[in-house]
């Protein structure tokens, strides 16, 4: 393995961030990295690495990581993160916090670089098949695919870790080794101290046949992609939504295909057979009348218009009351749900000096909407303007004293109407 040969995987890009743990698998790939903008000067690197906060010696990975990129003048981002109790055990945790971090830090016209190599593939195959996962799963690891607007690319994924070491004491290139690389208790690392070892044993070539099964998995894959993508585009709204209807006359097969797709395209987790089950059941067969809700970790899926919505999982804030003190000011909305703003041109009254402003959620009593005979209560005007029920909750409703004015994107009341044409407009930046 050379530079050269190396880095005919990597196409025409010429800016990179390299995942820089400081273990062999990184250390090897930046050094031939390093090495290969040598001849290219117009390659630019960068590395990151990621401060987990697992391990006692945490810090000193840090130290030795900025030691290996100052002597190799290679730029390096350390950024720490915590881990979120979110139900993905530590090292799905672990995992989930490092790609964000990654995808936080890529420049514009940067390629993401990690260094996962044959074995690593052959211990994901073997997890996916201990998922019992189905094609997608056993696909493993691609050597590379779309992430956050520019490519991931594993440029090491036909190398051998013996071939990564023989790299290294070659060039005399010094790594750290993480400790809790040796614990069996995850998943991973069982496999990779207990399971292959004897694999390898008594086949020596398993690691590359294991490889050769996911790419031919990940073939399929893609040729299914391309079978159904027009379909599935046919299905999907501008939203995101997915259309119901077609669904209920396909084969249960050719249904799960496109649930699987459609999830994955709005980077949902690969669902398994029996989400797949539920979603049918639980979603698409629940009888018209009702508002299936499937809580899938910090989402949800849900029915509504005839369409399976995925959206973020949020609380109500029905009784939520917030005092806007400075109407003339930008109002920033409790749980990520934005910014509100009173601003000229619009058709709503400003307050009168002895009315406090208040944002709420829930207006109770008849509502007049301007435009409109007679009252309605709330919750039938949100019906007849189609608003979701999960989104019922938490659109802001402008109130002066306890008047309610004006629902933001939806409507003004009749009391809250702007007796001329100098009024103003409630925006709300999601």
């Amino acid at each position: 393995m050379t530079p050269s040969t190396l880095m005919q995987s990597l196409h025409a890009c010429r800016r990179f961030l390299v995942a820089f743990s400081g273990g062999l698998d990184s250390t090897v790939l930046l050094h031939q990295l390093v090495q290969w903008r040598m001849q290219q000067p117009d390659v630019s690197l960068r590395a990151i690495h990621v401060h987990h906060g697992l391990s006692t010696n945490a810090d000193a990975w840090v130290t030795h990581c900025q030691q290996v990129c100052r002597r190799w003048d290679v730029p390096l981002s350390v950024v720490h993160v915590t881990l979120a109790a979110d139900g993905l055990g530590i090292e799905g945790q672990a995992r989930k916090a490092r790609y964000q971090a990654f995808a936080e830090a890529l420049l514009p016209g940067e390629a993401l670089l990690t260094a996962q190599h044959q074995d690593d593939q052959c211990e994901t195959l073997l997890l996916a098949l201990k998922r019992g996962s189905g094609p997608a799963g056993l696909a493993a690891m691609p050597a590379e695919l779309p992430f956050h607007g520019t490519q991931l690319l594993r440029p090491l994924l036909n190398e051998t870790r013996e071939t990564l070491e023989q790299w290294a004491c070659a060039h005399r290139l010094s790594w750290i080794e993480d400790e809790s690389n040796q614990d069996a208790s995850y998943d991973r690392n069982f496999i990779r101290l207990e399971v292959l070892p004897l694999l390898k044993q008594r086949w020596p070539h398993f690691a590359n046949a294991a490889a050769r099964s996911a790419a031919l998995c990940g073939e399929q894959e893609q040729l299914l992609d391309e079978l159904l993508a027009d379909e599935l585009a046919g299905l999907v709204s501008t939203e995101g939504a997915l259309t119901v209807a077609p669904l209920m006359t396909m084969s249960a097969n050719r249904r799960a295909a496109l649930l699987r797709r459609w999830l994955g395209g709005l980077g949902a987790p690969m669902p398994s057979r029996d989400l797949l089950t539920r979603i049918w059941q639980e979603a698409i067969l629940a009888r018209e009348d009702a508002s299936p809700r499937l809580v899938l970790g910090s989402h949800e899926i849900r029915r509504f218009q005839g369409q399976l919505w995925w959206v973020k999982s949020t609380s109500s804030q029905r009784q939520t009351v917030i005092r806007w003190s400075a109407p003339c000011a930008p109002l920033t909305l409790p749980n990520g749900l934005g910014e509100l703003a009173l601003v000229p041109g619009g058709d709503i009254r400003p307050p009168q000096p002895d009315e406090p402003v208040t944002v709420r959620f829930h207006a109770p009593g008849m509502l007049y909407i301007a435009g409109r005979h007679g009252g309605r209560k709330l919750k039938k005007i949100w019906q007849e303007l189609g608003v979701a029920p999960w989104l019922r909750d938490t659109t802001p409703i402008l109130f002066y004293g306890e008047t309610p004015i004006a629902a933001a994107g939806q409507f003004v009341t009749q009391t809250g109407l702007a007796e001329n044409a100098e009024g103003l407009r409630l925006t709300w930046r999601k």
